[in-house]
């Protein structure tokens, strides 16, 4: 809603997933076959989705092509943000030290000058998630061979903290 790029994609996306295939083309990801996107986005939930997708697609991919690059869950990070912390700084070489300044860190809006600041994300409702609307997203992830909604979603080379 407040980046009109993507808030034009998911318009023009709502009409054909033709257009949504063009728009994927158009980024140029190399790893892509467009082809695969072709995806209609037809609620408020699917751009979310399909951005997911493929950037879960193109994370993959890099794995797969021997890119030493890792995940992390976003769950496990607002859960344990001082573990998620030491273990993002071990796997970066960085000294665990700073795992304290950098939960600090999260009390502060890292987008405060941008469009996406807290103030302004913080106007728009939850969108609802009806049993259409999951068994299309669903489809989406299935295609995608991507965890179902409500289920865990832990990626190869995911990161986790020590017990």
């Amino acid at each position: 809603m407040v980046f009109p790029t993507l808030r034009l994609g998911y318009l023009l996306g709502y009409f054909s997933g033709q257009i949504t295939k063009a728009i994927v083309n158009s980024v140029r990801l190399g790893v892509l076959d467009a082809a695969d996107f072709c995806v209609r986005l037809d609620n408020d939930m699917m751009v979310g989705v399909f951005i997911f997708a493929v950037i879960t697609y193109v994370y993959v991919d890099a794995r797969r092509r021997g890119f030493d690059v890792s995940a992390l869950r976003y769950e496990d990070l607002v859960a344990r943000p001082l573990d998620m912390c030491r273990a993002i700084l071990e796997f970066c070489r960085l000294p665990v030290s700073l795992a304290e300044p950098a939960v600090k860190a999260f009390d502060v809006d890292s987008q405060e000058n941008t469009m996406i600041k807290k103030s302004v994300l913080g106007r728009f409702t939850e969108p609802q998630l009806t049993p259409l609307k999951k068994a299309k997203l669903n489809e989406l992830l299935l295609k995608f061979g991507l965890p179902l909604i409500g289920e865990p979603c832990v990626v190869e080379g995911t990161l986790f903290c020590s017990q």
